[in-house]
């Protein structure tokens, strides 16, 4: 099929050589256009104070590894997902478990709280993204109100609710993102670009925001308008995985986490990459990042059990965070910024102020 549009005397080779040199050309006017890097604009600015960070609350009820967690709006609740098969709704703040919910498969990689912290969504290797409902009633069994949403042809690596509790994002193994009708089930949208598995998604934090990012194990970084499906931008900096993007709290850049050891900072207005996060000394990969609440630091978990605290201006590593006994999966701050909540392969979260 793919030769059938060949000119005369054109072949795959040719083509391929072809798009390899206009795309030489696009990255040399692109770099035309970079006049200073991020580092370079903050030397004015004041270095950060001493941070001093502390577990204060340790979360144990896990029997596997943790692989995520997600805060509900309402800066208490907490849901958490295990390869036990289990998703735990914590209160983080008396550390009771609120609700259990076993999942007919293990390895559950997403969980995501609905923002009305009515509902929680959860997916994994059963390659299907599932709401559960909510109640007051301590002893109902949630597990025969789980409602299926979501169906891809691989697992489901990422889901998150958009704005409302009707509409979910999911991403997957199989190399595609998806926007789902809660109610009916109904694919909306589906996001095609990525050549590999898609790990991670992120929803753009403004309240009408209609894009995303993703990234995966392409090593591409991707843009999305949800409304057309098309990839609107794309980034191609990490020389491995990329294992988590996270939206920069006003929406204008966003960060990635890769298993090359490194997290990189985008200017979306920029259309670049404008900071690249590494030290000499950090040679495990990054497996999650998120940032505080006014922007300034970037939280990185790495597979060395630690969590690195990025001054995301000046690019310099501002703390490390030691505790966890294991890699660690998933960092997030709370929607208030006070706290940042941490998931581990060791089977614990912890709460870090």
């Amino acid at each position: 099929m793919a030769c059938q549009g060949l000119q005369k005397g054109e072949t795959l080779e040719s083509l391929k050589r072809e798009s390899e040199t206009l795309k030489k050309k696009l990255e040399e006017e692109r770099n035309k256009l970079n006049d200073v890097e991020l580092h370079q604009v903050a030397e004015k600015v004041e270095a950060l104070g001493a941070l001093s960070m502390k577990t204060r609350r340790v979360l144990k009820g896990h029997g596997n590894k943790v692989l995520c967690m997600d805060w509900c709006k309402d800066k208490r609740r907490m849901v958490s997902s295990s390869q036990d098969g289990k998703v735990i709704v914590w209160d983080a703040f008396t550390l009771n478990k609120e609700h259990g919910v076993p999942l007919p498969c293990t390895w559950v990689l997403a969980c995501a709280y609905a923002p009305s912290g009515c509902a929680i969504a959860c997916g994994g290797l059963d390659n299907k993204c599932s709401v559960v409902p909510l109640s007051l009633d301590k002893n109902e069994n949630l597990a025969a109100k789980k409602k299926s949403v979501a169906m891809h042809t691989n697992y489901v690596s990422g889901c998150t609710f958009t704005s409302s509790d009707m509409q979910i994002l999911t991403s997957s193994g199989d190399g595609t993102c998806a926007l789902w009708d809660v109610e009916s089930g109904q694919l909306l949208q589906s996001f095609h670009g990525h050549t590999a598995d898609v790990l991670s998604l992120d929803l753009a934090p403004s309240e009408t925001g209609n894009t995303f990012v993703s990234g995966g194990c392409d090593m591409k970084a991707n843009v999305w308008d949800m409304r057309s499906g098309q990839n609107i931008q794309s980034f191609e900096n990490h020389e491995s995985d990329i294992n988590c993007v996270k939206y920069y709290p006003s929406g204008d850049a966003f960060a990635s986490a890769s298993d090359d050891a490194t997290c990189r900072f985008y200017d979306l207005r920029a259309d670049r990459e404008v900071a690249v996060y590494q030290k000499d000394s950090i040679i495990f990969g990054a497996s999650t990042c998120d940032f505080s609440l006014s922007g300034r630091l970037l939280f990185a978990g790495y597979n060395d059990y630690t969590i690195n605290v990025w001054d995301v201006l000046k690019g310099t590593r501002a703390s490390i965070l030691f505790g966890h006994e294991n890699r660690v999966s998933r960092v997030r701050v709370s929607p208030d910024g006070t706290a940042l909540a941490s998931a581990s392969w060791d089977s614990t979260l912890r709460i870090w102020a």
